[in-house]
């Protein structure tokens, strides 16, 4: 068993680069997780807490380690329908890291300075550098998620096209994926999560805002007349999913109806792409060593 458990886990939730996608195939809500074990531990909502914990402190060696060997830094992706639970990932998961080395990027409307950019620019000049880790909460997906939906959107970016047919967009996600590949290409490792909520949970969610004073803050009234374009939504995820999930940057669908399933499954894939480096903490030179050993022995001294 041992790192076959969190294998079989994160291959359920990934998107297999090249093939049709069926958002079917990835529920909303696991009605089996106590079938798998991450560790010998089973994965179930009662050992969710001491599941996180254990992935946190984990987490936390682990971009020691990355900070130190400075030669990789990591990109998280975020995206999802209103209160998937992104912000959620970004508490739960995130909480153990130091900020120092962790930096959280919230897009919202471009602004007129960002507008007269391609649409990737505003994402690219905030990447991590190297031994960061970057989370963006929504990112570039948003040009060819929220402004396929509402193609209006890019009369305000004055392109040089004539029609936004299938062709632009499919030239978007041909952009987007020559950019990751070279973001791969330099060390980057990017991770991107759909966390799939249902529509009724979502209206759930909503309705907790409104009801719950210290969360009104948070709602927006025009999530409502999102939940109208549901279907168009889902179509344009799926076809996202469908174009830009590659070796090099595989997608992970989150079944987001269920928060704390949804926190290990993130907190277990970050985790295994880390490894997948196989970092370690750097050599150092003879001449260095000898310095600090000189310095430990007048330390010493007094």
């Amino acid at each position: 068993m041992g790192e076959k458990e969190p294998r079989q886990l994160i291959e359920r939730v990934r998107v297999e680069p090249g093939k049709k996608v069926d958002l079917k195939d990835f529920p909303t809500n696991w009605s089996d997780p106590e079938r798998f074990s991450i560790n010998g531990t089973k994965l179930s909502k009662d050992n969710a807490d001491e599941l996180l914990a254990k992935s946190q402190k984990e987490l936390t060696k682990m971009q020691d380690v990355l900070w130190a060997s400075n030669s990789y830094s990591l990109l998280i992706i975020l995206q999802g329908m209103d209160a998937a639970g992104k912000d959620g990932i970004i508490k739960h998961v995130m909480s153990g890291v130091n900020p120092q080395g962790c930096e959280v990027t919230s897009f919202k409307a471009p602004t007129a300075e960002e507008v007269d950019h391609d649409f990737l620019w505003r994402c690219i000049k905030v990447m991590p550098g190297k031994g960061m880790i970057g989370i963006f909460n929504r990112s570039y997906y948003e040009e060819v998620l929220v402004v396929k939906v509402h193609p209006d959107f890019l009369a305000n970016q004055r392109l040089p096209y004539k029609e936004y047919g299938q062709s632009f967009w499919n030239e978007r996600y041909q952009g987007i994926n020559e950019m990751e590949r070279h973001l791969v290409r330099n060390g980057t490792i990017v991770i991107k999560f759909f966390l799939n909520v249902s529509q009724e949970e979502q209206r759930t969610r909503l309705l907790e805002r409104i009801e719950t004073p210290e969360k009104r803050w948070k709602f927006n009234p025009n999530d409502v007349k999102e939940r109208d374009l549901w279907p168009r939504y889902m179509d344009a995820y799926r076809e996202v999913l469908e174009s830009t999930s590659t070796e090099d940057a595989p997608w992970f669908v989150l079944p987001a109806d269920q928060k704390w399933l949804t926190r290990v499954l993130a907190a277990q894939i970050i985790i295994s792409e880390i490894k997948r480096l196989g970092l370690a903490y750097p050599e150092l030179p003879k001449e260095y060593l000898k310095a600090v050993d000189e310095a430990k022995s007048r330390l010493q001294r007094g």
